[in-house]
Order: C-alpha cells, then sequence, then structure tokens
C-alpha cells in the first residue's frame, strides 16, 4: 500500500510540474490553442501533437485526418489547395482541417486594385492614393495600415492603385509586411519583407518554417505557407492574416489595361484578415464592416462599387495611428520608423 501511494504522488507530483509549466508559457502570451509539442509521425504520415495547455485537453494526444480529402499534415507547402491540420488544444480539444492561404472571394479579404470584402460580406472598391497611408482596422487595441501604390495611365482620370505593405499595431509593437519593389518577376525568388518593430526578420523555409515571439501579453507567429511570398502571421487574441505577395502580370496587364512599366512588376499583398475581440466602434476603411448592424453605403449592383471616405483615414505614415477617425491608444515602439527602400518604396 505505501508503495502505491508513493506512486499515486510521484504521479500528482508529476502533474503539478507539467501544469506549473503550462501556466509559466500562458503567462509569456502562449495561445492555449497552440500550447502543445509536435511528436513524431506516425508511419502513416499523419501528424501528431501533445497538449499542454491546462482543462479537458491537457496532456492528450491529437491526430491529424489521414483521408486524403483531410490533412495529414499541420503544414503542407507544395500545393496551394491544399488543407493544412490545425490543432487545437484549447477547450475545443480538436483538430480541424482549414486551407492556409487567403482566399480573395471570402470574409476580409483585399486583393486586386484594391477590392475589399467585408466582415459583412459586401463587395467594395476603395482607391486610396499614390504613396498614401490608410487606416484598414483601427481599434481600442489595433491598428492596421496600408501603404498604397500606383500606377496612372496617359489619358487616365484616376489611378490604379495596390497595397505594397501593411502595418500591424498592437500593445507596445509594430509588425510590418511589405512587398519589394521587383523589375522581373520569379516565383521561386522571394519578394516578400517582414519587420518586427523595425528590425527585418528571417522567416527559415525549413523545419516548422516559421518565426515566432511571445511576452506577458501575448505570442506573435508569422509561418510561411509556400517555400516563397505567402505567408500567415498570427497575433493571439487579436488577428489571424493570411498573406500572399503577387505581382502585375502580363495577361491581367493587358485586360484591364495598366499600362505597367517594364522595369516595374508593381508586387503587390493580397490578404485576408480574421479578427478577435473587435470592439462594436471599430473604425477603418476595413474595421468598421464588422460592426454589429452596420449597413454598407456603398451602391450595390454596379461593376465596381467604391467606398470613399480616404480623407476619414488617411494617416501621416504606416506606422501612425492617427486619422480622423482611428480609435487606436497605444504609442508602438516603431512609431514613427521612416519608410525605407529595404521594403517599402514610394518611388512611383
Amino acid at each position: 500500500m505505501a508503495k502505491i501511494r508513493v506512486s499515486h504522488i510521484l504521479v500528482a507530483l508529476f502533474v503539478v510540474l507539467v501544469a506549473m509549466e503550462a501556466t509559466f508559457v500562458l503567462g509569456q502570451g502562449i495561445s492555449e490553442s497552440t500550447n502543445y509539442d509536435v511528436l513524431p509521425p506516425l508511419e502513416s504520415g499523419q501528424e501528431r501533437c501533445q497538449c499542454k495547455a491546462l482543462g479537458a485537453c491537457f496532456y492528450k494526444t491529437l491526430v491529424c485526418p489521414l483521408e486524403c480529402w483531410q490533412c495529414p499534415q499541420r503544414k503542407p507547402k507544395n500545393n496551394k489547395k491544399e488543407k493544412g491540420c490545425f490543432v487545437n488544444c484549447g477547450s475545443s480539444c480538436e483538430v480541424t482541417c482549414k486551407v492556409r492561404r487567403n482566399n480573395c472571394d471570402g470574409y476580409g479579404s483585399i486583393c486586386y486594385d484594391p477590392r475589399f470584402i467585408g466582415g459583412d460580406g459586401v463587395m467594395f472598391y476603395f482607391h486610396g492614393a499614390k504613396g498614401g497611408n490608410f487606416a484598414i482596422v483601427s481599434d481600442d487595441n489595433l491598428q492596421i495600415n496600408a501603404h498604397f501604390i500606383r500606377t496612372r495611365p496617359q489619358g487616365r482620370t484616376r489611378d490604379f492603385t495596390w497595397i505594397q505593405a501593411i502595418s500591424v499595431m498592437f500593445d507596445t509593437h509594430t509588425l510590418v509586411i511589405a512587398a519589394k519593389r521587383v523589375s522581373k518577376w520569379d516565383d521561386k525568388a522571394d519578394a516578400l519583407v517582414v519587420k518586427w518593430d523595425g528590425e527585418a526578420i528571417n522567416i527559415p523555409t525549413n523545419g516548422e518554417a516559421e518565426w515566432r515571439t511571445s511576452d506577458e501579453d501575448r505570442e506573435v507567429i508569422v509561418e510561411r505557407t509556400d517555400d516563397t511570398n505567402y505567408v500567415r502571421v498570427i497575433v493571439t487574441g487579436i488577428v489571424d492574416i493570411a498573406i500572399r505577395v503577387r505581382p502585375i502580370g502580363e495577361k491581367e496587364d493587358r485586360v484591364h489595361h495598366y499600362h505597367i512599366p517594364g522595369d516595374d512588376t508593381f508586387a503587390h499583398l493580397e490578404t485576408q484578415f480574421s479578427f478577435s475581440n473587435l470592439s462594436a466602434l471599430v473604425e477603418g476603411v476595413l474595421g468598421k464592416t464588422y460592426r454589429p448592424g452596420y449597413v454598407s453605403p456603398v451602391k450595390r449592383g454596379v461593376p465596381m462599387p467604391l467606398m470613399g471616405g480616404e480623407d476619414k483615414y488617411k494617416t501621416p505614415s504606416l506606422f501612425s495611428p492617427l486619422c480622423k477617425v482611428c480609435r487606436f491608444q497605444t504609442t508602438t515602439q516603431s512609431a514613427g520608423l521612416a519608410i525605407t527602400s529595404g521594403g517599402l518604396d514610394d518611388q512611383y
């Protein structure tokens, strides 16, 4: 009996120690849903994770589905249509299959020149301005700005514009994702620039193919969803963004009559946002479409329904939280950083 009691005590002590470790990790901003250890995969190729988050899923092993129509791997990168296995060690304690790349026809997407689909599902265009910076989302704890580039063919009365960079400001941090200026496009060359609080960071292409950091508030993850020009950005408890860098191709140029110059492919971002905990008073070109009861003012049934408001959403720089209707209150460490030719180029 004494031996049994000792063994029970040891097991209980082990559980307490693991729980303390999990609590310590969560105290550093690790999300419960992603708080797990990756185990060696099964012979079938199915990946496995052992959960460390406290609660119903504590110390359980979750296995990715095997069936061909599902997703045996967490981070497939070879096929853009291939789904990934999302392991959730939080209260749901489950694995689900999701497409890991942006969907330009999905809620929260910004693609093309640029076309938005709001949180209300309504499609609209917002043209911005050459070299302009605009608040895409502005809330109490989050500010997302976009930097616009443009071209105006001779004889046209308006610019064609695209989003070259976004800055994600939260807590005391700024994360920037930008497209390099590229004269000749190569799918195998990375045209992506990522900066954390003003410092360029490298996203590995091997192993977990991710960069991450955490503090007492939350975790930030930037992971590749292909070897080049595709990433997924996760700021736990705030936003999840699927991003692609792409050029204006010859066919696209011909169809839309952009008249892109021969020395610039106008590389730009295509994005899709998924938000957590937005307030009822959220602002921004995209953000306001997530307000409860929001009714879009754009004209329906026309080929290019336009959303105005450039004057309301214009910010002094990509890193500024200031605009006529902006709500973000925190002063970030990297506010006021200059736009540099390393990733953001105003020379258009």
